[in-house]
């Protein structure tokens, strides 16, 4: 995982494989991060995610609560097709605006 902050934007790329593995560490990070910088908006890259299963749901639901505590916004971009799909069927569209898929 990597990450830069601009202008009160903390990127955050994920990569690799996303299960109950590496949720853990992955939450603690992110809120780490989230904690030191403060930023307006935390996007979360999935770009390079391999896979994603319910714990990768977890993960966002806790930097949604963390962002929202600071009174920051978040925003998911570059899904790959298989995290986009366990996304959309644990209903996150409800709690956060996931992007448009493109080119399926």
């Amino acid at each position: 995982m990597t990450s830069y902050l601009q202008d009160k934007q903390l990127t955050i790329a994920l990569s690799g494989e996303i299960d109950h593995h590496s949720a853990r560490e992955t939450m603690e990070t992110i809120g780490g991060k989230i904690d030191t910088y403060l930023p307006a908006l935390c996007i979360l890259d999935f770009r390079d995610v391999t896979f994603m299963d319910s714990s990768g749901i977890a993960i966002v639901i806790n930097a949604v609560r963390r962002m929202r505590e600071i009174g920051g916004k978040i925003r998911l971009q570059n899904i790959p097709a298989q995290p986009y799909k366990v996304l959309e069927a644990a209903g996150m569209a409800k709690l956060i605006e996931i992007p448009e898929r493109s080119g399926t």
